[in-house]
């Protein structure tokens, strides 16, 4: 039985897929659905978990070498929110563009996690290294 690190099997099973220069996808919760790439839902409440949350959870066994979000996120969140997204990409080079061209690359990724954050863009694509 596992007792340490990731429990949630469904994202282990995800994490376990996800191959060199692959794609993941942590979202907030008002992210669409792409039916077709797997997605596990972990939403709880309003902010539980958050997108930091789990990418703090997923940074130790998860080498990503590019990050994507949307522009949209440094113009709609404050200079404190932005600083914790920053803090918690730190090492992980990160692009900003359009929503609209992030949107293009989901359907791409091997899957998503989607959260309970309420944060405005807070949704990332990690691709893996």
């Amino acid at each position: 039985m596992i007792n340490t690190g990731i429990l949630n099997p469904q994202i282990l099973s995800l994490l376990a897929r996800v191959r060199h220069t692959n794609a993941l996808v942590i979202s907030d919760r008002g992210f669409p659905f792409w039916p077709q790439i797997e997605t596990v839902d972990i939403s709880l409440v309003d902010n539980l978990p958050s997108v930091l949350q789990v990418l703090a959870a997923i940074r130790g066994n998860f080498q990503a070498t590019q990050a994507y979000m949307a522009a949209e996120f440094e113009k709609n969140n404050t200079a404190a929110t932005r600083q914790a997204f920053a803090a918690g990409l730190a090492g992980i080079p990160t692009t900003f563009e359009p929503h609209v061209d992030f949107k293009l690359r989901v359907p791409h990724a091997i899957g998503l996690i989607r959260t309970g954050d309420t944060v405005q863009y807070a949704n990332m694509i990690l691709i893996s290294g």
